[in-house]
């Protein structure tokens, strides 16, 4: 096989890694990217303790998997979010709980610590999310000035090139999920989230193309765009089911809702062109 094909464990937090590590492997993945929540990765513990590192790496090892990823969307998130209410209590420990500041000190932590844990577990790459303090600006009413999007983008640097500054020295890059709610959502934002960091090289993208296509992004002129940026691909498909009656803000309605403007679907079971993407 060319290139590895594993399992993003973070849609599966509630089951112990060494249960669901015998799952994948009888499913026929090659490894699991490790979601740094539930049992399958503590980063305080990974950045500092080598023996818990090889432990989870002994665990794999005996299910007949390997790690070449770890993804920290939660902390990741409450990064840059200007609010961290109450949607967001479960991301960060207990006692963060309805104190914005709180769980954003903790994030700001822990997406270090989860720079460390790599580097001991012997990962190149994190994913994850930043949070962005200007996504509820996106539609301009009440009216945005130019200088308020600037400003946005100058404070995710502000937050996230410390952050860098420890994968740098851990020679370890981070993977931003590009996605709604981040600091780059589309092929703009993700030009001008680069500036806004000095396109360091520890700052690029997970390719989902799932994302990308029910904004109606073409995926490959992703790929073409950030060739050299691209540390990492999750495979997921999305599907356009625009009726004339919702569209793609998707009406407050939650995903499965057949009444939805899109959804996410299966791998191949959606609107992504895979073939043009692997060409």
């Amino acid at each position: 096989m060319a290139r590895p094909v594993t399992l993003f464990t973070g849609q599966w937090a509630d089951l112990p890694l060494a249960t669901l590590a015998k799952k994948a492997k009888s499913w026929g993945y090659d490894g699991l990217e490790l979601a740094c929540w539930g049992d399958h990765v503590d980063v305080a513990k990974a950045a500092t303790d080598k023996a818990y590192c090889k432990g989870r790496r002994d665990l794999l090892k005996k299910a007949g998997l390997d790690c070449w990823a770890i993804s920290n969307h939660l902390a990741g998130q409450l990064v840059c979010d200007p609010n961290n209410d109450s949607r967001s209590d479960g991301f960060a420990p207990a006692a963060c709980a309805g104190n914005a500041d709180k769980k954003r000190k903790w994030a700001i932590e822990a997406m270090k610590n989860t720079a460390r844990a790599a580097q001991n577990l012997g990962v190149p790459v994190v994913c994850g999310f930043t949070g962005s303090p200007i996504w509820h600006m996106l539609y301009s009413f009440p009216p945005v000035s130019d200088a308020m999007i600037e400003q946005g983008f100058k404070d995710f640097a502000e937050k996230w090139n410390p952050i860098l500054d420890i994968f740098e020295k851990c020679k370890v890059r981070f993977a931003l999920e590009v996605h709604p709610t981040e600091i780059a959502f589309d092929i703009y934002t993700a030009k001008r989230a680069l500036d806004a960091v000095g396109n360091r090289p520890e700052f690029g993208f997970n390719f989902d193309p799932s994302h990308l296509h029910w904004q109606m992004v073409c995926p490959v002129k992703f790929i073409r765009a950030f060739s050299d940026r691209i540390y990492h691909v999750h495979m997921k498909d999305a599907a356009l089911t625009l009726d004339g009656e919702s569209g793609i803000l998707s009406s407050h309605l939650n995903f499965g809702r057949p009444e939805r403007g899109w959804d996410f679907r299966s791998l191949g079971h959606g609107g992504v062109n895979f073939e043009e993407i692997i060409r």
